[in-house]
Formats: structure tokens, C-alpha cells, sequence
């Protein structure tokens, strides 16, 4: 059986053609060689997810390559913002960078989000940069129960879309303020009352799931079409799988012992249960939700880091301009 990663569009093989430059690690790593490393180890520690292998050497070989290139079409947007002002003969303010960033659950791209948020922020350029995830534009946990949608979360039906879309939409108008729901992965739920504001910032980063999904019939616009460069996290089906277990297993033993989590029932479990009932989630929800409707926008990305079995990057696909 082929392997469902496995897409056409992103193969540059002999006899194929595609919209993507593929760069393996090495030659990545040399494209920015005297890019400034602007964070300690213990910042590195502090920013990486359970079970991810992010170091010093990962970091320099790969996301401050990314981090100038993500500033060079920062640049390169405020520069098209000002050249097209002096054609009209306005004088708009010019509006955020918006960068997506989309993969499977458990592939680390929460992990890749904070990390670039840290970089980004320390060119000159580009202070103000603020990292907002669609957890936030989940229905309520209730309101899910209510449509049966409990065993759907995080499939594209169970966010409030239409909230996360005029949320982008006064961000990309330049609004002076902009106010997103919170969401608490301790009690699994939106929390009543509580915000994240967002204020004009050079740069903001949206990650989630399904942000690379294309517009749902009968509506024109998505919020994808409001990103000005978008990253997909890659990986191989089995191996985000046995990256969800590990993840499953540790949480079990931390987060999951509080008694205000939401999977405090999970704290109880043997390693042996633990490893059954993570295997029964990703099967049931997690698994058909990315084969279903993340893996299918892969190649909607402006790049794809594909990561090995080692939870490294070691590709780079960059999309054709």
C-alpha cells in the first residue's frame, strides 16, 4: 500500500514536475550561514514540546534559515504595502504579516510556532510579533456535546470558523485591537471571559490544525486566503503516531496527575493502558482527522519541513515563485 504521505505535488523526482524547490538539511543550513543565533540553550528548553529534540544545532541548521527567510518577505511585503501607497497616492498604514502554520497533532508544530515568535521578534524590523492558535475558535465544550461533535474536536466542523475569519480579516485591515478566545488544554475547554488582545503587531503567527483549509461551499473566502506565507509541518503517518503515544505517556505521568485536568482519569492508567487508550485515540479521531482534512493542504503551503523519524527536520520543500 502506498504511503499516504506521499503526495505527487511535492515529489521532484526524475520525470515529475512540481511547484517546489526541494533542499535537503545541509545545503538549508548553508543559505544563511552568518545569521546571528539570538537565543540561549535555556530558552531553547523552555520553548521546545514534550518528546522534541530541539537543540542548538537544530535551530541554526533550521529555523534561523527560516527566520531570515520569513524577514526577507516581511521586508518584501512592507516594501509592495509602500510602493503601492505612493501609486494610489494614499498614506494607509501597512498591515500585518500574517504567516500560517498547519500539521498534524503531535508533529511539533506548536513547538516551531513559539520558536519562530522568539526569532522573528529579534530583527530589527520586525519587534511586534504575536502567535495566536485556532484552539481559541473551538465551540465550547458544551456546545460541542450539544452537536455531537465531542469525538470531532479538532476536526474542521468543530471550530467556530466564521469567528476565526473576522478575527484575521480586522487583523489584515489593521485594526487597532483585535480580541481572540482563550483556551486551557488543562480543562480542555474555552475559558468563559478570558482573551487574548493582539495590537497592530509587524508579524502575527496563526497555527492550528486545519488553518490551510481551503473556503467550505457557499463561502468565498477562507482564512487561508488571508496568509501571507504558510508552513505545513510534515512527517510520516507512523511516525506522528508513535510521537502522539510517547507525548500520551509523559503527559500521563505530568500534566494528567493534576486533579484540575480534564484527563486527570488518565493519571491512573499502567504504562501498558496508557499506551492502548492513546493508540485508540489517534486511530479514532486523530489519524482520520489528518488523513481526512490536514494532509490534504500540504501542498496548499508556501513550504513543507519534513521531518524524519527522529522528530529532526530533514527537507525542505520551499514553493516556486
Amino acid at each position: 500500500m502506498a504511503d499516504p504521505t506521499s503526495n505527487p505535488a511535492l515529489n521532484s523526482a526524475a520525470g515529475q514536475t512540481t511547484p517546489f524547490v526541494e533542499i535537503d538539511r545541509a545545503e538549508w543550513a548553508a543559505l544563511a550561514p552568518a545569521t546571528p543565533h539570538p537565543l540561549l540553550e535555556t530558552e531553547i528548553v523552555q520553548l521546545r514540546g514534550l518528546g522534541e529534540p530541539l537543540d542548538m544545532t537544530e535551530v541554526a541548521e533550521v529555523y534561523l534559515p527560516l527566520s531570515r527567510l520569513l524577514n526577507l518577505y516581511a521586508a518584501g511585503y512592507k516594501n509592495l504595502h509602500r510602493s503601492t501607497s505612493d501609486f494610489l497616492g494614499e498614506k494607509a498604514r501597512s498591515t500585518p504579516f500574517v504567516i500560517g502554520i498547519a500539521g498534524s497533532v503531535a508533529v511539533g508544530k506548536s513547538t516551531i510556532a513559539r520558536l519562530l515568535r522568539e526569532l522573528l521578534a529579534r530583527w530589527d524590523d520586525t519587534p511586534r510579533v504575536e502567535l495566536v492558535t485556532t484552539d481559541g475558535f473551538l465551540l465550547p465544550n458544551r456546545e460541542l456535546q450539544r452537536l455531537g461533535l465531542m469525538d470531532r474536536k479538532g476536526f474542521p466542523e468543530s471550530y467556530d470558523r466564521k469567528a476565526l475569519l473576522r478575527f484575521v480579516t480586522a487583523i489584515k485591515s489593521g485594526a487597532s485591537e483585535v480580541r481572540a478566545p482563550f483556551y486551557s488544554h488543562l480543562s480542555y475547554d474555552i475559558v468563559p471571559d478570558a482573551q487574548i488582545v493582539v495590537h497592530q503587531p509587524d508579524i502575527l503567527i496563526v497555527e492550528g490544525l486545519n488553518v490551510l483549509q481551503p473556503p467550505t461551499p457557499g463561502n468565498r473566502l477562507a482564512v487561508s486566503d488571508l496568509f501571507d506565507f504558510t508552513i505545513y509541518v510534515d512527517a510520516r503517518t507512523a511516525d506522528i503516531a508513535r510521537w502522539y503515544e510517547e507525548r500520551f505517556l509523559k503527559l500521563k505521568n505530568g500534566a494528567f496527575a493534576s486533579p484540575s485536568s480534564y484527563f486527570h482519569r488518565y493519571a491512573s492508567l499502567s504504562d501498558e493502558e496508557a499506551r492502548q487508550t492513546a493508540n485508540s485515540i489517534w486511530e479514532s479521531i486523530n489519524q482520520p482527522n489528518l488523513l481526512q482534512n490536514v494532509l490534504p493542504t500540504r501542498s496548499r503551503a508556501t513550504l513543507v519541513l519534513r521531518k524524519d523519524a527522529t522528530h529532526h527536520v530533514s527537507r525542505v520543500l520551499l514553493r516556486k515563485i
